[in-house]
């Protein structure tokens, strides 16, 4: 894993986005619990909420009803609060790629995506295309191209960026 600095992509404004955000108290929403338990509470300056909708009775309903992950369902949940946000994404790419469908259906913008979804399928093209929308549309990001990545990768940044802030 010494290599991971080889595949990390994050926009200019990725670190200042993220500490203005976390100390202005904005909401974080992750797309599992173990991206949540791997959060560092204490280190969040503004004792920011902390939101994963992935268990929730109502989300897995709506994923059944529209046929689609209930990782998609989650981030729909998201919508009214996404603005000035932070997105941290350590599983789930259909997560990554639905919040990228949302803001491309002119959803408000989150102040920074993290997004490290992990795997074979859809990990690699995912963060590629948050690569390209959220660079298109200057949206902060940071994310590590190719399959690797996970919870532990996406919390630890938001850690690093939270500690950063006090």
């Amino acid at each position: 894993m010494i290599d991971l600095q080889e595949e990390i992509r994050f926009h200019p404004r990725a670190i200042e986005s993220g500490k203005n955000a976390l100390t202005e108290g904005a909401m974080i929403f992750c797309d599992s619990m173990m991206v949540v338990k791997g959060i560092i509470r204490r280190h969040l300056p503004a004792a920011n909420s902390v939101q994963c909708m992935i268990e929730e009775d109502a989300v897995a309903e709506m994923a059944r009803t529209n046929g689609i992950t209930r990782s998609m369902a989650a981030v729909d949940c998201w919508k009214p609060d996404l603005a000035g946000s932070v997105i941290v994404i350590g599983n789930a790419p259909t997560a990554l790629f639905r919040l990228l469908e949302l803001l491309e259906e002119g959803a408000n913008p989150p102040a920074l995506i993290l997004g490290f979804p992990v795997g074979f399928v859809g990990a690699a093209e995912s963060k590629q295309a948050l690569l390209e929308e959220a660079t298109r549309k200057d949206i902060p990001f940071i994310t590590l191209l190719g399959r690797r990545g996970g919870s532990a990768i996406a919390s630890a940044a938001l850690n690093s960026i939270a500690m950063g802030t006090t």
